[in-house]
C-alpha cells in the first residue's frame, strides 16, 4: 500500500515538474536535412542545435514561445508555439537566403564588401572586449568516425577488436562523448571550467573542454593551437585586407536589421587563412553568423580540412554572443580515413555573475564528484542535440561491453579466457619485435616484456659486439594503492668477455598520478659513459665505430647501488632526491675492428682531451637534489586526483650534487650546483621562441673525478636530436671542467612558415625556417659560440641545420646537422599567448 502511494506521489509530482517538449526536423525546400541548424527561443540564449540529420528537440515549461530557427546561408524562420504537458512537433523548412544587390553601388571598381569589412575591423576590438565577465553553460558533443583503416601501420598489423564497435573494414564510431560544462570568464584571461556531467561511449572522462573560437581576435585559435601553432588570421583582423579579398554576395533583413553576406577569399595559399562566408550586421558591424573553412593548403597541420560554423544571437539589446558552434574536420593519412565534428551549444549567459576573489584560482577545470554518475534519463533531459541511431547503438554496445569487462575482470572465466587468447611467442618476436605477455591473476594484473634482441645490439671499442637483454615486469595489485615495476638490463661484450647486469625496482603511487610520486632502488654492475647525460647514443656510436672508425663514446664500468625519490607538490614544485654509490673501474679498448678506414687508429677509451686527469679505480658516494618550479601552475581537478597543465610562466630548476668524502670509502669530495630557466613562447604568427639559460659551477673541487666534471654536451656526428641541450659542432670532452662558475645559453626561433610561406617551392613543401645560437662561457680560454639556420618539417619529420662555430684555439668551423623537426617535434601544452 505504501509503495503504491509513493509511486502515485511520484507520478503526480512528475506531471507538474516535467517540462513539455518541442521537437521536429529542419530541412531545406528540397527536403534535405540541415544538420546542426540553430533553434532557440526568441529573446533568450536558451536553445539547441539540430543533429546531423536535422532533428532537434527542446524541453520547455508550459507556455507560449516564439521559436527561431536559422542556418548559415538560409532564411531564418520564426514560429509561435504553445507548449503544454504534451509534446509538440514543429518542423522547419528553410529556403535559401533571399539576398539582394539592388541597392549596392560600386565605386572606383571596389566591391562594397570592403567598406563593410573596414567598418567591422574598426569595431573588432570593441566587440572583443565588450563583455568583461560572464558565466555560460555549454553542452559539448564530440564525435569521430572512421571510414576505413589500413591493414598495417609502420609494419604492424592493425587488428580490429569486436569490442571497438567497428566493422571488418574498420568503419564505425571511434569516439563519442558529451558533457555539460559551466564556464566562468573574467577579463583579461581568468577562466574556470566546472564540469557538471560528462560521459564517453565505453567509459572515460569524455570531452569536457569547450572550444571558444573568437573571430573578433586578430589571431584565431583552433583546437588550442594543436593543429597550427601560428593560429589563423581572422577575416576581420586589423591587417585582414592584406590577406583576403571580399565579395558582397547580397543583403537580407532580420528583425529590421540589414545583414551583409560576404564571401571571404584568401589572396594566396600557404598562409594561415580561411575561405567561406561571414555575415555582418549593417550599422552595428558585428558578426551575425559565419561558415569558414581552412585546409592543408592554408597551413592546416595533421588534418586535411577544418570547417567552423557559428550563429551569434542577442543576449541583451546591445550584446550578442555565440549561440552555437560546430567544428567539422576530416583527414586521410597513412590509410586512416577519419571525419568528426565537435558541437558546442551555449545556454543561459549571465553577463553579471558577481565573481568573488575565490572564484578563480589554480584549478582550471573541476569535475563534479558525480560527473560520470548520471543516468540516461538525465541525459535525455539536458541533451540539446538529439542522438542519431548509430550513436545510440554505440553507447548501448560499448557501455555494455565495458560493464561486462569490469564485472568479470578478476573472474576465473575471464582470466582463463584472457590467458588462452594470448598469441604464442615466436622466434620473430624474440629477435626483432619483442615479446609481450599480459599477466592475469585473481589478485593482480600485470605485464612482462622482453625487448627485441637485434635492435638492441651495439658495437663499441671496449666491448666489441655487445648483446643486451632488457626485461620489464609491471604488477598492479587489485586493491593496493601502488604499482610495482622491475626493469632488468643484462649485456655481454663478446670482445672483452665482460658481463654486466643491473636492475631498477620502482614503487609508484597509483592515485594522484599528477604528482608522479615514486621510490626507486637500483643496483648491479653497468657500463656508463663518462658524461652521464650520454651525448652520443649507442646507435650513432655503433655506426661511427664500424663505418668511420671513430669511437666517440667513452666508458667506465661500475658496481653501484642507488636510491631515488620523486614527488610533486600542488603548487607546481617538483623535487627529486637521490643517493648513489659507485665502485668505478677503468676499461680499455679490446678491439680495433671496423668495416672501413682500416689505416685509421681508434683513439684510447680515456678521453684524449682529458689526458692530464688520470682515471684509476676509486669509489664515489654522491648525493643529489633537484628542485623544479613553474609559477602559476594550474590543474584539472578530478574527484580523486589532479592533472597539471602548466602555465604561461617559464620553468626554474636548481640542481645540487655533493661528493661525500670518506663515508663508505668514498674518495670524491666536491660541491656542484646548477640553476636553469627555460620556456617555449608561442608568438602566434611570428613563430615560436624557445630558450634554456643556465649558470653553475663548483663550490668545492677538492677531488673531482672525470664522471663528476661539468661536461657540455658536444656533438661530432652528422645528426642531432638534443636541441636546447647540446652544441652541434663541439667536441664531447674538450671543455669539461671543475671551475667555480660557468654560463650556458641555448636559444632558437621556429618561424613556422613566417618567411618560407612566401618563397616558391618552400611554401608548397611546407618547409619552415629555424634559426638560433648556442654558447657557453667558462673563462677566456674556455668558451664556445655557434649560430645556425636551418629548415624543418621536411617530409613532416626532418630538420637540417647549417652551423658555424667559434672556439678558442681552432677558430671557425662549419658543419651540417640533421635531426627531427616536424610532427615529432613539439608537445601539446598551454603556452604564452
Amino acid at each position: 500500500m505504501i509503495r503504491s502511494l509513493l509511486l502515485l506521489l511520484v507520478s503526480f509530482i512528475s506531471i507538474f515538474s516535467y517540462a513539455g517538449r518541442i521537437s521536429g526536423t529542419v530541412t531545406d525546400e528540397s527536403g534535405a536535412a540541415l544538420g546542426f541548424a540553430s533553434v532557440y527561443i526568441k529573446g533568450t540564449t536558451r536553445g539547441t542545435t539540430a543533429n546531423s540529420q536535422g532533428k532537434y528537440f527542446l524541453n520547455l515549461d508550459p507556455g507560449t514561445y516564439t521559436i527561431v530557427c536559422q542556418y548559415v546561408g538560409y532564411q531564418r524562420q520564426e514560429k509561435e508555439v504553445r507548449i503544454g504537458v504534451e509534446s509538440v512537433v514543429q518542423d522547419f523548412v528553410l529556403p535559401i537566403q533571399a539576398s539582394t544587390l539592388g541597392e549596392v553601388v560600386i565605386r572606383n571598381g571596389e566591391d562594397p564588401a570592403y567598406e563593410v569589412i573596414r567598418q567591422a575591423i574598426k569595431k573588432r576590438d570593441f566587440y572583443n572586449k565588450q563583455v568583461d565577465s560572464f558565466v555560460v553553460d555549454v553542452y559539448i558533443k564530440g564525435l569521430m568516425r572512421s571510414r576505413g583503416l589500413p591493414k598495417k601501420f609502420f609494419g604492424q598489423e592493425i587488428e580490429i577488436d569486436s569490442s571497438d564497435g567497428l566493422d571488418s573494414l574498420g568503419r564505425g564510431i571511434l569516439f563519442l562523448s558529451e558533457s555539460v560544462t559551466r564556464v566562468s570568464y573574467k577579463e583579461p584571461n581568468k577562466v574556470k571550467f566546472d564540469v557538471i556531467s560528462s560521459r564517453q561511449s565505453g567509459g572515460g572522462i569524455g570531452l569536457s573542454f569547450p572550444f571558444f573560437i573568437s573571430f573578433y581576435q586578430n589571431n584565431v585559435v583552433l583546437l588550442d593551437n594543436a593543429i597550427n601553432k601560428r593560429g589563423f588570421i581572422s577575416p576581420i583582423a586589423d591587417n585582414a585586407l592584406h590577406y583576403y579579398r571580399y565579395k558582397l554576395e547580397g543583403t537580407f533583413f532580420e528583425d529590421k536589421k540589414m545583414i551583409n553576406r560576404i564571401k571571404v577569399i584568401p589572396r594566396r595559399k600557404n598562409e594561415p587563412l580561411f575561405s567561406g562566408y561571414i555575415n555582418i550586421v549593417e550599422d552595428d558591424w558585428r558578426i551575425h553568423s559565419l561558415e569558414l573553412l581552412t585546409t592543408k593548403e592554408y597551413q592546416l597541420e595533421l588534418l586535411d580540412s577544418l570547417r567552423v560554423t557559428q550563429d551569434h544571437v542577442p543576449v541583451s539589446p546591445e550584446i550578442w554572443r555565440t549561440k552555437n558552434q560546430v567544428i567539422y574536420l576530416a583527414t586521410k593519412k597513412f590509410g586512416f580515413d577519419i571525419t568528426g565534428n565537435f558541437v558546442n551549444v551555449y545556454n543561459d549567459y549571465d553577463l553579471d555573475p558577481g565573481f568573488t576573489k575565490k572564484t578563480f584560482g589554480r584549478v582550471f577545470m573541476k569535475y563534479d564528484s558525480a560527473y560520470n554518475k548520471k543516468d540516461s534519463l538525465y541525459w535525455d533531459q539536458v541533451r540539446p542535440v538529439p542522438l542519431e541511431a548509430d550513436e545510440k547503438q554505440d553507447y548501448k554496445f560499448k557501455d555494455s561491453v565495458a560493464v561486462i569487462e569490469r564485472d568479470s575482470m578478476f573472474s576465473r572465466a575471464r582470466l582463463d579466457s584472457l590467458r588462452k587468447n594470448q598469441k604464442p611467442v615466436t622466434l620473430k618476436n624474440i629477435i626483432w619485435s619483442g615479446t609481450y605477455r599480459n599477466i592475469y591473476n585473481s589478485k593482480f594484473v600485470g605485464s612482462y616484456r622482453i625487448e627485441p634482441l637485434i635492435p638492441k645490439l651495439q658495437y663499441n671499442t671496449v666491448e666489441g659486439l655487445a648483446m643486451q637483454v632488457i626485461q620489464r615486469l609491471r604488477i598492479f595489485p587489485r586493491k593496493a594503492k601502488q604499482e610495482y615495476r622491475l626493469d632488468w638490463y643484462t649485456r655481454y661484450g663478446f670482445s672483452n668477455g665482460h658481463l654486466n647486469s643491473f636492475a631498477d625496482f620502482t614503487i609508484r603511487q597509483r592515485n594522484q598520478s599528477y604528482r608522479n610520486r615514486y621510490l626507486k632502488f637500483s643496483g648491479g654492475k653497468r657500463l656508463s659513459q663518462f658524461n652521464q647525460e650520454e651525448p652520443i647514443d649507442p646507435l650513432s656510436n655503433t655506426v661511427y665505430t664500424l663505418i668511420a672508425k671513430k669511437n666517440y663514446a667513452k666508458f667506465y664500468e661500475n658496481w653501484f647501488g642507488g636510491i631515488e625519490y620523486h614527488n610533486k607538490f600542488e603548487n607546481g614544485l617538483d623535487w627529486k632526491v637521490n643517493l648513489v654509490y659507485e665502485d668505478r673501474l677503468p676499461v680499455q679498448n679490446s678491439t680495433d675492428f671496423s668495416f672501413f678506414n682500416k689505416d685509421r687508429v681508434f683513439l684510447p677509451n680515456h678521453p684524449y682531451e682529458l689526458t692530464s686527469i688520470p682515471f684509476n679505480r676509486h669509489q664515489a658516494l654522491v648525493a643529489g637534489i633537484t628542485f623544479q618550479y613553474q609559477p602559476g601552475q594550474r590543474y584539472i581537478e578530478m574527484p580523486r586526483n589532479k592533472i597539471p597543465i602548466g602555465s604561461n610562466w617559464p620553468t626554474f630548476e636548481l640542481q645540487y650534487n655533493k661528493g661525500i668524502n670518506k663515508l663508505a670509502g668514498s674518495d670524491v669530495d666536491f660541491d656542484k650546483w646548477k640553476f636553469s630557466v627555460f620556456d617555449n613562447i608561442n608568438l602566434k604568427l611570428k613563430g615560436e621562441f624557445r630558450y634554456r639559460l643556465s649558470i653553475g659551477g663548483f663550490l668545492n673541487d677538492n677531488r673531482v673525478e672525470i664522471p663528476d666534471l661539468q661536461h657540455f654536451n658536444g656533438n661530432q656526428t652528422f645528426y642531432n636530436t638534443k636541441y636546447l641541450n647540446s652544441f652541434q659542432l663541439a667536441p664531447y670532452y674538450r671543455y669539461s671542467n671543475s671551475e667555480a662558475f660557468y654560463f650556458v645559453g641555448h636559444a632558437e626561433h621556429h618561424f613556422n612558415g613566417l618567411l618560407t610561406n612566401k618563397i616558391p617551392l618552400f611554401n608548397r613543401l611546407k618547409w619552415n625556417l629555424v634559426a638560433g645560437a648556442n654558447t657557453f662561457y667558462v673563462n677566456r680560454n674556455n668558451y664556445y659560440v655557434e649560430g645556425f639556420v636551418g629548415l624543418e618539417n621536411i617530409f613532416k619529420v626532418f630538420r637540417v641545420d647549417f652551423v658555424t662555430a667559434w672556439q678558442p684555439g681552432t677558430g671557425n668551423s662549419y658543419g651540417v646537422r640533421i635531426g627531427l623537426g616536424g610532427i615529432f617535434d613539439g608537445r601539446v601544452r598551454f603556452t604564452r599567448d
